[in-house]
Parts: C-alpha cells; sequence; structure tokens
C-alpha cells in the first residue's frame, strides 16, 4: 500500500505520465519490494534487531526529502520544464527503498518462520509492480484534473506516509508482518 500511496504522489507530481515512466516506477517499486525480503531472509536473524532499529528512521528521511521537494517546487511555481522526474535517478532509487526497507524485517519474519522465499518474493514484487500502476495511472487523473493543489496534496502524502512509518515503529515498535 504504500508503493500504491507513493505511485499516487509521484504521478500527480507530473501531471500526464508516460507509459516508460510508469513502467520505470513500478519495475523498480516492484524490484525493491521483492529483494527487500529475500535481503532480510538471507540476512537471517542475526541482523533483525540492528535493522529494525534504523530501518524506519531511513524510510521516513527519504520521504520527508522526497516530499518536502515536490511540496517546495509547488510553492516556488516551478513550471512543468523545471519539475524533476520522480521515476528517475536517486530521487526514484530513494523512493524505491523508503517504501519498500520495511520489507527486509519482513524476510526476517519468513526465515524465523522457514517460509520459503522464492514464491513469496515473486508474489510481492507483482503486487506492488501492479499496486503503482493502478496508483501511478490514478495519480495522473487526479494530476491533470486538480493541478498544483493535487500536487501539493501528494507531497503531503509523502511525508505523511514518512510520517506514519516513523510513528508506528517509535509507537508499537517494529511490527515484521506489517
Amino acid at each position: 500500500m504504500d508503493a500504491f500511496a507513493v505511485s499516487i504522489a509521484c504521478s500527480v507530481a507530473l501531471g500526464g505520465v508516460s507509459a516508460r515512466q510508469v513502467f520505470r516506477l513500478s519495475f523498480h517499486f516492484g524490484l525493491f519490494q521483492a529483494l527487500m525480503p529475500l535481503i532480510g531472509w538471507l540476512a537471517g536473524t542475526r541482523l533483525a534487531e540492528s535493522i529494525s532499529t534504523w530501518d524506519h528512521w531511513i524510510a521516513f528521511a527519504l520521504l520527508l526529502f522526497v516530499g518536502g521537494k515536490a511540496m517546495m517546487g509547488t510553492r516556488n511555481g516551478e513550471d512543468e520544464q523545471n519539475r524533476s522526474d520522480p521515476t528517475r535517478g536517486l530521487t526514484m532509487v530513494s523512493l524505491s527503498i523508503a517504501v519498500s526497507i520495511d520489507a527486509l524485517a519482513v524476510g526476517l519474519s519468513f526465515a524465523m518462520l522457514n517460509v520459503t522465499i522464492w514464491s513469496a518474493v515473486i508474489v510481492i514484487g507483482i503486487v506492488a509492480g501492479v499496486m503503482t500502476i493502478i496508483g501511478m495511472r490514478l495519480g495522473s487523473r487526479l494530476g491533470e484534473r486538480f493541478g498544483r493543489k493535487m500536487e501539493m496534496t501528494g507531497g503531503l502524502v509523502l511525508v505523511g506516509i514518512g510520517v506514519k512509518i516513523l510513528a508506528d515503529h517509535l509507537l508499537h515498535g517494529p511490527n515484521p508482518m506489517a
């Protein structure tokens, strides 16, 4: 659901999205969502505590940065040509990490439960990719219809997701199955 919400915010910021942008973001979100539990599973239980102590801070910082950048772009009146494309470069990688880093803990829990990781990784990657495609299409329509107001809202959504991730971890502790 994080990938879905972030993809809406990204496509709102873009206005109209191309098939290439949809592919790039859905591929990377799906790939990162699949790789993180695999990495967590491979790491096993030895790293569970150290990962859970900082994963929420990384996700929060990345989403705060990207969301803040989107909101500042609307305040500064950036025109469409000067806007950065969140489906390219470091922004795309940052968003991919931010929406998938908590899946490391899921992979760790899979290792503890002796879950066969390969089918889970494939399903997680496909679902995240499909949800990203749906989110981008929806966000594109919202962005075209409501313009800059939706772009500001998209930035706020990114920051809000970061705050939610941080608050969930600080208030309730790490929940590997969330």
